[in-house]
């Protein structure tokens, strides 16, 4: 909200607690409530999704001209662009017509969380009007440095992390088995050109996504396999 103050008429529709990991997912098995907080932010019992969806499809009287999901405590980049709830949310916004970006501040804590609001509002205000013209969804991981020790922005694309830790095994009260997700693997493609190195550079990393799942270098060897 601080970020884009002063840019346009800004509507904050947010999860009421946190909903890290949410992806995509809609609420579908009960209905959902939306209140109103006394510094005019509306809450969602559900997911980023969900409050973008309703936002869009419901609640405002018309359709917003730019969907600002963030900012994330914490990078989403590589294969975490699966699972953000924050990414999740923007995109719902770009499948639903509206251009979004997802923004994330790269170190938790919000340490410099001044520098992350800063650039979002830089980005925004640079961004939005060609955005209106050609509507895209877009990711964006900023490092967790002080402004003056950003070395600008770069146009990436996503890297890959090494598979995820083991779950962490533990037991309830009762005694029966329970397993935590355990953390993110570490960074394994992340040369030059991915977001990951951008990052570690001190560079705002900005990543076009695609909703668009079909796995078109497949068709080929696929067609082969069926004609076979």
């Amino acid at each position: 909200m601080q970020a884009l103050r002063g840019l346009g008429e800004v509507t904050v529709v947010a999860p009421e607690r946190d909903r890290s990991g949410a992806s995509n997912s809609l609420t579908l098995d009960r209905p959902l409530t939306v209140r109103r907080a006394g510094n005019g932010f509306f809450f969602v019992n559900g997911t980023p999704t969900d409050c973008v969806h309703i936002a869009i499809t419901g609640l405002l009287d018309a359709p917003p001209d730019l969907v600002v999901s963030g900012i994330n405590d914490g990078a989403n980049m590589g294969d975490d662009t699966i699972y953000s709830g924050t990414v999740a949310a923007a995109m719902e916004g770009f499948q639903l017509g509206v251009p979004a970006i997802a923004f994330s501040l790269a170190q938790r804590g919000y340490k410099h969380l001044d520098c992350a609001q800063r650039v979002a509002s830089d980005l925004v205000r640079k961004l939005a009007p060609r955005l209106l013209e050609r509507p895209m969804l877009l990711n964006v991981n900023i490092p967790g440095v002080a402004h003056e020790s950003l070395r600008g922005v770069q146009l990436v694309r996503l890297g890959k992390r090494h598979k995820a830790e083991p779950v962490i095994r533990a037991q309830n009260p009762r005694g029966e088995p329970i397993y935590w997700i355990g953390p993110a693997g570490s960074a394994k493609d992340a040369g030059p050109g991915t977001d990951f190195h951008a990052v570690n550079e001190r560079w705002v990393a900005v990543t076009p996504l695609d909703a668009d799942l079909t796995g078109h270098d497949a068709f080929e060897p696929v067609g082969d396999w069926l004609a076979a």
